[in-house]
């Protein structure tokens, strides 16, 4: 197997490598440069057809993309610790907070980055008070999820750290490049953030 990626900030590529790293997994992964555009190129659309990061090709050719599909794959394969929950309602919670972290945070910080950062500037046609308007909906979002965590467990899903925390995990961290901080008052979201960042599996090929 080898997982096409890119190094950070990039958020999904650096999904699967924390996911990895928790589990003690020996993965080769091989960069496709995305400020050069790599990840566009004909060479890397016959492995992924949206031209998009990261792929996990395995032994027989058979290419897998999206971060939690092919971390979902390498659970199969390494199922200890469990990252996808214990048992049925476990995982159905985790799927969920999934779900929820990409509509509610990623997908405003998707827009801020493609419509309101000079680095994509050049790559698309920006609307900047759209994307200046994610703003406030990332600030909304953290606010909620400030809420959530203040009346639940350690860790997004509840008392263990799981897929829930690493998707969570990198869409903040990739905010946070982007210029998207957490708000000041979000003390129980602050907090996990901090204990999550502790985790060796956070630096995992910085």
């Amino acid at each position: 197997m080898i997982l096409y990626g890119e190094r950070n900030p990039a958020p999904n590529p650096r999904r699967v490598r924390i996911f990895v790293a928790e589990k003690g997994i020996d993965l080769p992964e091989t960069r496709v440069k995305m400020r050069d555009r790599e990840h566009k190129s004909a060479e890397h659309r016959a492995r992924n057809s949206l031209g998009q990061l990261p792929t996990l090709v395995l032994d027989d050719g058979t290419a897998i993309s999206e971060s939690v599909s092919i971390c979902r794959y390498l659970e199969s394969l390494h199922p200890e610790p469990p990252m996808f929950g214990r048992n049925p309602v476990e995982a159905a919670l985790v799927d969920m907070w999934i779900r929820r972290i990409e509509f509610q945070l990623m997908t405003p910080v998707g827009m801020f980055w493609r419509h309101a950062h000079p680095l994509t500037a050049a790559l698309l046609t920006q609307f900047n008070d759209f994307g200046e308007s994610n703003r406030e909906l990332y600030a909304r979002a953290c606010g909620w999820l400030d809420r959530e965590l203040a009346e639940g467990g350690l860790f997004i899903a509840g008392a263990d750290y799981t897929m829930a925390d690493i998707v969570a995990q990198t869409t903040i961290d990739f905010a946070a490049f982007t210029g998207l901080e957490l708000p000041e008052d979000a003390a129980a979201l602050r907090a996990w953030h901090e204990r999550v960042s502790v985790r060796p599996s956070a630096s995992a090929n910085d």
